[in-house]
């Protein structure tokens, strides 16, 4: 009977112990057991099935932790935390209080590098080099693992750019597998493909014009072959690259015809591969369908409108409009600073941008919005999707930052639909044209409306709305935390909490403040981004300026402190936001 070696492998120095004729079984157990978990627990599957010689090889060939390895994207590094100690609690990975989804520092002495955006690892590891350098030694390794798209985007050229003038001794490995979330797009990835069919490797080499010394492309899931490449790249020193070819999703047939969908599948069975649907009635749908079908709807009726995001397109549902308008609507890869400033440039020429970026995503290209668009005061329209707790991904992906680093701009408005139909209203309202930029902040997930396709109604910008009458408290919300607001009404003392949906954070309806100030003494704000800098201190900067000194004001949201990994609904709980908390503070108020 053949021994299991993966169960006998907690360390790497574990899997230096074997021969080199082993590793090819320690590859198919470990993708077996990375699907094993995945497939109940959720979480990335096919970057880092792509990359389980790669990653089995690395540890092998190198001494980690004190050799350095930075994992970009760190979704690809699901293998390497199962290979450094804790493939004992993997299957906590991504729940509350367990293992993060990405490589964290804090959580691991090899994970050199937090890496849950893109594109940073080359200027991560580029600067551990130096360090090295600096502190007198000279043997230590460290290693960039850059890929799914991450190498088209500007951050990584400027690493690779100083890089290739210095004689760090830094190995950057290309793991090409022509995939971001969605299929990787650009001049960039033309060249590459064209590398791997022989058209250009020596000659007109990109790499090589950089300074880099450039080897490959090579099989990367011919493990023997990347060890022997590592084994030799060891021995030379100064800025190195190695190309290596893989397939996202290796070894589960499913997520390698499927890239996109098994990117982050959701349940699924080990055996088939099949994604296993939830047993549903008749569901509200996902804000980011109801923007990507509303802007198509849009389109159709204003030649103007024209769409972008960021390598995002089906995880924005932008989707939906390049394939039925695809003159107009424009994946511009892992490039958000250059999203924002295209977008900048249409507006100048009478276009209608509607640029669609994650939360957290949209802060890699703050200047951008200052510089190229607020100080213009260019009619931009920031779709700005996963505002809020978005779950599992964690600290890195919650957008709970967007309002209070917007607000501070001037010429910027910022609206929180509480629901679908208000995100279809504002859209609506905005291509019929604003001469100011304008950001709408909505949540990951779904709604609350089934019968969410109904007439168009223009918004009124600056104006909120009482939703509920009521006589001792107002509460204040924007945004879809208000829908949990309205759920509680039955469980609160009868007229005594009122409801305001107050949609703009900026500017703020200051008559329907007024009103509020005058008739209440008890005023809470709720909202789910940070309340530093927030919707509430916009609230409390009212009442200071108009001098409302008697009246209690509770500013609720998210904590200054990162928020980690869990279900949405844990998180809220432990951030007092949840129906529960709501129920009883308001009751006690």
């Amino acid at each position: 009977m053949k021994i299991n070696l993966l169960e006998h492998i907690n360390s790497p120095k574990d899997l230096r112990k074997l021969s080199k004729s082993q590793l090819e079984q320690v590859a198919k157990e470990l993708r077996e057991f990375i699907i094993d978990i995945v497939a109940t627990k959720e979480g990335h599957l096919g970057a880092s099935l792509g990359v389980v010689e790669l990653t089995i090889a690395l540890h092998y060939v190198f001494n980690t932790p004190k050799d350095l390895l930075v994992w970009d994207v760190g979704h690809q590094a699901y293998g390497h935390k199962i290979l450094t100690e804790r493939k004992n609690i993997f299957n906590t990975n991504r729940q509350l209080n367990g293992i993060s989804g990405f490589p964290k520092r804090s959580e691991s002495v090899y994970d050199a590098f937090g890496t849950g955006h893109s594109s940073t690892s080359i200027s991560a590891a580029l600067g551990m080099a130096i360090a090295s350098k600096i502190n007198g030694d000279f043997e230590k390794q460290h290693i960039a693992v850059i890929g799914d798209a991450s190498i088209a985007s500007g951050m990584a050229f400027e690493g690779l750019n100083h890089a290739g003038v210095t004689d760090a001794n830094l190995l950057i490995i290309l793991n090409d597998n022509t995939m971001g979330i969605d299929p990787s797009v650009g001049a960039l990835k033309n060249y590459f493909t064209d590398v791997k069919a022989g058209k250009k490797v020596r000659k007109n080499n990109i790499i090589e014009t950089l300074n880099f010394n450039y080897f490959g492309p090579i099989d990367g899931h011919d493990i023997n072959a990347v060890i022997t490449e590592l084994e030799r790249l060891k021995q030379i020193k100064g800025p190195k690259f190695l190309h290596i070819i893989t397939t996202k999703g290796k070894g589960l047939y499913q997520a390698e015809q499927d890239q996109v969908t098994y990117h982050a599948p959701g349940k699924f069975d080990k055996v088939t591969g099949e994604i296993l649907l939830k047993n549903e009635n008749i569901q509200p749908p996902k804000y980011q369908d109801v923007f990507g079908e509303t802007i198509v709807e849009l389109a159709k009726s204003n030649k103007k409108i024209v769409g972008i995001t960021p390598a995002m397109p089906t995880g924005s549902s932008l989707k939906i409009m390049l394939n039925e308008i695809p003159e107009r609507a424009f994946d511009v890869g892992i490039a958000e600073q250059h999203a924002v400033t295209l977008a900048a440039g249409m507006a100048t020429q009478n276009l209608i941008p509607f640029c669609t970026i994650y939360s957290t995503f949209l802060q890699r290209a703050y200047d951008q919005i200052i510089h190229d668009v607020a100080l213009q005061n260019l009619p931009v329209i920031f779709c700005i999707d996963r505002a809020g707790i978005v779950g599992e991904d964690g600290a890195t992906h919650h957008g709970v930052f967007d309002i209070a680093y917007l607000r501070c701009i001037p010429n910027m408005v910022i609206f929180a639909p509480l629901n679908e139909i208000e995100l279809r209203n504002i859209m609506f309202t905005a291509q019929l044209g604003i001469d100011f930029p304008l950001a709408i902040r909505y949540p990951r997930g779904k709604g609350t409306i089934i019968d969410w396709k109904q007439p168009f109604t223009k918004i009124e910008i600056g104006k909120g709305e009482c939703i509920i009458a009521g006589n001792e408290i107002a509460v204040l919300s924007v945004g879809s935390i208000g829908n949990t607001l309205i759920n509680i009404q039955s469980e609160l003392p009868k007229n005594k909490v009122a409801h305001y949906n107050m949609r703009f954070i900026k500017p703020l309806d200051e008559e329907l403040l007024h009103t509020i100030f005058k008739k209440f003494k008890t005023i809470v704000t709720v909202e789910d981004g940070t309340i530093i800098g927030g919707f509430g201190s916009a609230v409390s900067e009212f009442a200071f300026k108009n001098n409302y000194k008697s009246i209690n004001l509770k500013v609720l949201g998210i904590p200054d402190n990162f928020i980690e990994h869990g279900k949405v609904y844990e998180l809220y709980k432990s951030i007092k936001l949840s129906k529960e908390f709501l129920i009883d503070f308001l009751t006690k108020l």
